[in-house]
């Protein structure tokens, strides 16, 4: 099963605010959808749910038009949307009912479910009476009720503890091994690069990159590299650097305890780790670098920070 969604552009009063956005992700495999306040992501997730139209473009599930009604779909939007006056086996049946399920069905994957995120005491109380963790994951336990083939999480990470996010990161990462289609959008960018194998960066209603995160880094990583002293501070090395070998290299960045560096030419590694043995630098680390995914957003969706 492969989604599609083919340059989708959406206006608000004259405004566009969709550009023409374009990505895909298979079964199997998780997209992590990544972009600041505004970038549009919630407004394609909305329209990929129907939520509203879209003004041009498509969304396709194998190659055909994607009407969202004919599948089911774990939707699991920003704005939580459970009742909490409720109790939590209540409205779970009643939404698996809502969704296809029989009676005894939703219940049945009610107490599964529950059980999964470590909540099943709390299935005759109202969801006001949670904490915010506990509702999170019964939020999520609604979203795998009816066992969607296709599943949306919208910042499902929001607001929890390490140990009620290491619950819904196991419940996360066993969809993706059973062959579930996932988009994953969040801040939180150690969860998409535990979970995705491709992203899609938007900034300002544009894709601004997109792709296997594998590659990705790759390409981001190459012609830089990692240098570091036991005796030099970075911001030391770094005017060294920039005083003896300015033909091979640039200083792109210091941090805290290393120097990222740009290779003027391909072939310039094995030159400048002579240079610096030449000079009695006293290396602490010499190697290739490779970005974080908070590098890699930084870089291509940070021109306002």
């Amino acid at each position: 099963m492969k989604l599609e969604v083919r340059d989708l552009r959406k206006s608000f009063g004259g405004n566009e605010v969709l550009h023409g956005i374009s990505f895909s992700v298979e079964s199997g495999n998780a997209l992590g959808l990544l972009g600041r306040n505004g970038a549009g992501k919630t407004t394609t997730i909305r329209i990929l749910m129907n939520v509203f139209k879209g003004n041009a473009g498509a969304v396709l599930l194998d190659g055909k038009p994607f009407d969202p009604a004919k599948h089911q779909i774990g939707y699991m939007p920003e704005e939580r949307g459970l009742y909490p006056k409720k109790t939590v086996s209540e409205q779970l049946i009643y939404l698996g009912m809502l969704r296809g399920l029989s009676a005894k069905k939703a219940k049945e994957n009610m107490k599964k479910w529950l059980a999964k995120m470590e909540v099943s005491e709390y299935e005759n109380r109202k969801l006001e009476t949670l904490s915010k963790g506990n509702q999170q994951k019964v939020q999520l336990a609604q979203t795998l009720i009816t066992d969607p083939k296709i599943i949306i999480l919208d910042e499902p990470f929001s607001g929890l503890d390490p140990v009620n996010s290491q619950i819904l990161k196991d419940v996360i990462s066993e969809q993706i091994q059973q062959g579930k289609l996932v988009i994953f959008s969040s801040h939180q960018m150690s969860y998409v690069e535990e979970f995705c194998q491709q992203i899609a960066i938007l900034n300002h209603g544009d894709v601004v990159l997109s792709g296997e995160l594998k590659e990705i880094k790759r390409e981001f990583g190459r012609d830089r590299l990692v240098v570091s002293s036991l005796e030099e501070t970075p911001e030391e090395l770094a005017h060294r650097l920039r005083d003896t070998f300015a033909d091979l290299l640039e200083v792109e960045k210091v941090q805290k305890d290393r120097l990222i560096i740009r290779k003027k030419a391909s072939d310039a590694k094995l030159k400048i780790l002579e240079r610096l043995v030449e000079q009695d630098v006293d290396l602490e680390f010499f190697g290739m670098y490779e970005p974080s995914l908070n590098d890699i957003f930084v870089e291509k969706a940070g021109d306002e920070a």
